[in-house]
């Protein structure tokens, strides 16, 4: 599955160039040579400003982008960090229950910390375009970790009452509108673009473990010492990332040349024109509405559908994270995750769920989550590489952003949508829907046109206005 020899062409007059590749002889003949002597000069020029490997030298495997010192700088701090966050979820969810004895207050505990980017998670990709990236990362971190830090102070001083966590999770929520797209976006400046798929995946696996890492020591600190370590804990792990953000030096050639020009609407009309970033945003966007919403539905499945106890319920979890973890490190193995790749994955998510919906014992559907996990995580990474190959840096955190928004923003819709679905008709039909939607989006991968030489110019598609590139 790996493609060898990715070349990156520039914007502008390299869309022209594969536009006349899937033009008529007779019209592509009249560019000629002059569109053969431009991208020759541009290709040269971007050989000279981007770090390229020795012939016969081309890394493979999924830990190849741990080569890049930036990259294994970055990668140190978020293998120290991402387990408390997911300690602090945990942590914060048994002590709201244990505040209020109510299982709907937790839900909207939860949901409040989402809210800020479903409103307002665009903008955050015109923030991330206009400022420095890993600046704007230190801050974030910062944030974030100043926030753990009161939870903790006010959880020692018997203060931390449901409000203070309910305003707690909003002002993260507001922090992760631009901390989100511009991680996202941050990660291309730290390996070549040979090694973007390796970087992404890595990063997958580290937040798909401490999916399962961080909860089950927040079990064990929560029954032995409680709740209020699991929230200094974390506090302390963003001191990691923030020694790294400072310590690292993105690789030469990637930066950004001049701040990005316009906002939301200027990202969305610049998606717009481009078939490689409008169509893993779409699939996504059903993807992540109606498949993704498996904190609600996986608690219902153990719980009435194979009538367990929460026992059951975290070995259906365990399973899905182990085959998110396996997904992505899959996925490290491609160097371009082409349009059909995108379509595979949709497919296979939907089939899984569709199996995992017929499953008629939890023994079973612990088998079936796991390959649903792999097919999911797969989806995603290779989507989320596919944008950021496809994005000029101008707009990468703009993208990126609208790839936050339809994974992330929309869970809180989703949820609602799947809850009634699940009351209606039962966490099958819930399962079902979700295939469903995998299925059209597949449906539609098939159907796009992509460009026709999609591995020998990554970023040439058409301009926003549908014009002539200048």
């Amino acid at each position: 599955m790996d493609r060898d020899g990715l070349t990156l062409v520039p914007e502008t007059n390299a869309a022209r160039v594969t536009e006349l590749a899937g033009e008529p002889a007779t019209q592509a003949g009249q560019a000629g040579q002059a569109g053969q002597a431009w991208l020759a000069d541009q290709v040269g020029q971007r050989a000279a400003a981007t770090p390229r490997e020795e012939p016969g030298r081309a890394r493979r495997g999924t830990f190849r982008a741990l080569h890049s010192k930036p990259f294994r700088l970055y990668f140190a701090g978020q293998v120290a960090s991402a387990s408390g966050t997911f300690l602090q979820q945990t942590a914060m969810g048994w002590l709201v229950l244990k505040l209020t004895g109510n299982a709907a207050s937790l839900g909207l505990v939860l949901a409040a910390g989402g809210v800020p980017s479903l409103l307002f998670g665009p903008w955050g990709g015109t923030i991330a375009d206009r400022v420095d990236l890993r600046r704007l990362l230190i801050g974030t971190q910062l944030a974030f970790g100043l926030l753990a830090g009161l939870l903790w102070v006010l959880a020692l001083t018997g203060r931390a009452n449901v409000a203070v966590i309910v305003v707690i999770s909003v002002a993260s929520g507001v922090v992760s509108i631009a901390d989100s797209p511009a991680r996202q976006a941050f990660i291309s400046s730290l390996v070549t673009p040979d090694d973007l798929s390796s970087a992404i995946s890595l990063n997958g696996i580290v937040v798909n473990s401490a999916r399962v890492i961080g909860p089950a020591i927040a079990g064990v600190l929560i029954a032995t010492v409680g709740t209020t370590p699991c929230f200094g804990i974390n506090a302390l792990s963003y001191v990691a990332v923030i020694v790294a953000l400072i310590a690292l030096r993105p690789l030469a050639g990637t930066a950004r040349k001049g701040k990005a020009k316009g906002g939301v609407l200027a990202g969305l009309e610049y998606v717009r024109g481009r078939q490689q970033l409008w169509l893993p945003l779409t699939m996504m966007a059903l993807v992540g509405l109606l498949a993704f919403n498996f904190s609600v539905i996986l608690p219902v499945l153990a719980d009435k559908t194979f009538h367990g106890s929460g026992g059951v319920y975290g070995l259906l979890s365990t399973a899905l994270s182990v085959g998110a973890v396996a997904g992505s490190f899959g996925v490290g193995l491609v160097r371009h995750p082409r349009r059909v790749y995108l379509m595979a994955g949709a497919l296979a998510f939907g089939l899984s769920l569709t199996a995992t919906a017929f499953a008629p014992n939890a023994a079973v559907a612990c088998v079936l989550l796991v390959l649903t996990g792999l097919s999911a995580f797969s989806f995603v990474t290779m989507a989320s590489t596919t944008l950021q190959l496809h994005s000029s840096p101008q707009y990468r955190g703009r993208v990126m952003a609208l790839w936050v928004f339809v994974y992330i923003g929309t869970t809180p819709i989703g949820s609602i949508i799947d809850g009634a679905i699940t009351k209606a008709g039962g966490t099958r039909a819930a399962l079902l829907t979700g295939a469903a939607a995998c299925l059209v989006a597949a449906g539609i991968a098939a159907l796009v046109r992509t460009p026709p030489h999609p591995d020998a110019a990554l970023t040439d598609l058409v301009q926003p206005s549908g014009g002539r590139p200048s």
